[in-house]
């Protein structure tokens, strides 16, 4: 199942059994954009994640709409063509200025089908490439695959919102774990709901 607007209807209800969630649909369901970073251009979409990487999510806005307009007109190939310089003329490390040649290098030979891959055989083929950890093949799995059923438990954020919303101890794995499985198969619009919690500061405690 892939996350639509038909899908997130039917996620909404079914989370809507959790008061909390309940709580953040009726305040953000009519604001949730599920399309804010998809790209079909995979290249890109991983690049933006590498960028993403432990900055703020201000910082990343603004490197990213940068990166976007360095490479508006330009075609993958010549994307890697860019020098390490010029990417980090951006903002961005030359850790990360290399990290992105590497995800357009494997873009140029890869043959993998990540429509029809099972979550976990993406997640064990992105990892492959230097620079992409676990994180950012699943923020790719839900904002480019747009796969339904993903929690991050390596994102500081949703952590953090974990922390504020149901007070609990995010230390304690299984404690997390048991209440991210009830939202299953939906655990992707969960982790939006509560995102949005964070970067609105609108709480349910």
């Amino acid at each position: 199942m892939e996350l639509n607007q038909e899908t997130l209807k039917k996620a909404y209800n079914y989370l809507s059994k959790d008061d909390c969630l309940n709580y953040l649909i009726v305040h953000f369901s009519d604001v949730i954009d599920i399309t804010e970073r998809y790209s079909e251009n995979y290249a890109k979409a991983l690049a933006d994640l590498i960028i993403e990487q432990q900055v703020s999510f201000k910082a990343a806005i603004t490197i990213k709409k940068r990166f976007t307009n360095m490479i508006r007109d330009l075609s993958n190939d010549e994307v890697l063509e860019l020098k390490l310089d010029d990417l980090q003329s951006i903002g961005i490390s030359y850790r990360k200025a290399s990290y992105i040649q590497n995800v357009y290098t494997y873009f140029q030979e890869s043959k993998f089908n990540f429509i029809s891959a099972s979550d976990k055989d993406v997640i064990s083929e992105l990892v492959t490439i230097k620079g992409i950890g676990l994180w950012s093949a699943q923020m790719f799995l839900i904002f480019v695959l747009m796969r339904i059923d993903i929690f991050s438990q390596g994102d500081l954020a949703l952590m953090n919102s974990l922390k504020i919303n149901y007070n609990i101890d995010i230390k304690n794995k299984k404690t997390v774990e048991s209440l991210v499985e009830q939202w299953s198969p939906y655990k992707s619009v969960a982790s939006l709901l509560l995102w949005k919690s964070i970067e609105d500061k609108y709480y349910y405690t």
